[in-house]
């Protein structure tokens, strides 16, 4: 089951979003970066905020909460809808959570008359395979600055709808 959320799934998210950051990241980020990068985006604070401008996601397996996802419609511009967040707990990898968040994604782009999905994923993130088997391309590479000298080094892909 996909549902939206609120605010009352903050906790949720955040445990989520521990559990598969470990999984993403350990290997790709400084400890440093990674401490920074955590507590930028998954302080309870920083996910309320960034829940008033994006529409989440949970999926549910048997009761339980294994992942999550966050969009935009018509960002950055009209026509695409920007996935800012896909997660799944790693002992769930390989069993679909991925694909019905963004396949749920889709469907709502679609109804809102968005044409393509995108995202930025980090260049030596594994979900980089994942991404390419959904039908994604690589469109370009995208460095972004996120402060403390700290960058995101990423891949911005697309997928047509």
């Amino acid at each position: 089951m996909i549902r939206p959320t609120s605010k009352e799934d903050v906790a949720t998210i955040i445990a989520i979003a521990e559990k598969s950051w470990v999984a993403a990241y350990r290997d790709i980020l400084s400890a440093e970066q990674y401490d920074y990068m955590i507590r930028k985006f998954y302080s309870p604070e920083a996910l309320q905020q960034t829940m008033e401008e994006q529409a989440f996601l949970l999926c549910y397996s048997g009761g339980e909460a294994t992942g999550f996802a966050a969009y935009q419609l018509n960002y950055p511009a009209g026509g695409y809808c920007k996935i800012h967040k896909l997660y799944v707990l790693p002992d769930v990898h390989g069993t679909g959570t991925g694909r019905k968040l963004v396949h749920e994604i889709a469907k709502i782009a679609g109804e809102n008359q968005c044409t393509r999905l995108t995202l930025n994923v980090n260049k030596y993130n594994k979900a980089l395979g994942f991404y390419e088997k959904m039908g994604f391309r690589v469109e370009r590479p995208e460095v972004i600055d996120i402060g403390r000298g700290y960058v995101m080094d990423d891949f911005v892909m697309e997928l047509p709808l």
